[in-house]
């Protein structure tokens, strides 16, 4: 099995460098991430700058762009032939609900997804990387038993997964969901620069919105490991024929 690593938190955090070690001896594994953090750069690819690839002393490559431009380098010609699966993370606090719009980690992967390649999104519930060792071994069971099931193999898919952060003993069942959603944003924060200028820091998330039995949210909260499988296509089915009607006539 050929499996590409990226995240959106830098080649240096810790959230990589313990999904690498929990991946390392399930086939050849490579990892091309970020040379910074680039959390909530969605899917953005770098078009008005440069690009540089280097290699960090432990063998992990590193690029001075995007989450989605790291994986974009890695299928276009960096690597030299096609992963069988691509793998984002660990990322250093949940993406649930509307955060997956957002989520650089997710980001990744789904660069994978679109460049016609299974991928999965890892990610752990709260920040700060406690019981990070369980979120990874986690990580590596689904990791495999997603190989056994010769998946792989099919059509490209995409996963979001959300890993509680609690020791492996105590983490429930995998748990297939759909994603809940949140309340608006909190209030923008402002700060006077030194030169007398308005600074303004983009608020918060805001809590759940929806957080019913089906959803990640609700799932996460009752110690499950939360999956919900992801699509791109934003059409409003639903609504096609009511536009039609409204623009077409």
């Amino acid at each position: 099995m050929k499996i590409l690593v990226s995240n959106d938190d830098g080649y240096q955090a810790p959230g990589i460098i313990a999904l690498y070690e929990a991946l390392k001896d399930l086939g050849q594994v490579e990892v091309v991430a970020p040379e910074h953090n680039n959390s909530a750069k969605s899917n953005a690819l770098t078009l008005n700058a440069p690009l540089y690839v280097h290699k960090a002393p432990n063998g992990f490559r590193y690029i001075n762009g995007t989450p989605a431009d790291c994986v974009h380098i890695a299928l276009t010609g960096l690597l030299g032939y096609k992963p069988d699966l691509v793998v984002s993370g660990i990322n250093n606090g949940a993406n649930m609900g509307d955060d997956t719009i957002y989520s650089g980690t997710v980001g990744a992967a789904m660069e994978g997804y679109l460049m016609g390649i299974p991928a999965v999104a890892f990610s752990q519930v709260n920040k700060g990387w406690e019981h990070l060792d369980a979120a990874a071994a986690r990580a590596r069971a689904i990791v495999q038993h997603l190989s056994r099931t010769h998946i792989l193999g099919s059509k490209p898919w995409l996963l979001n997964v959300n890993v509680p952060n609690k020791p492996l003993d105590q983490l429930g069942d995998n748990k297939i969901c759909r994603l809940g959603r949140r309340h608006a944003a909190e209030r923008v924060i402002t700060q006077e620069s030194p030169r007398g200028e308005t600074m303004y820091w983009i608020g918060s998330a805001g809590p759940a919105k929806d957080d019913a039995s089906d959803t990640d949210f609700h799932a996460t909260n009752n110690g499950y490991v939360a999956i919900t499988p992801l699509q791109i296509d934003l059409t409003e089915y639903a609504e096609l024929n009511s536009w039609s009607k409204v623009i077409e006539n």
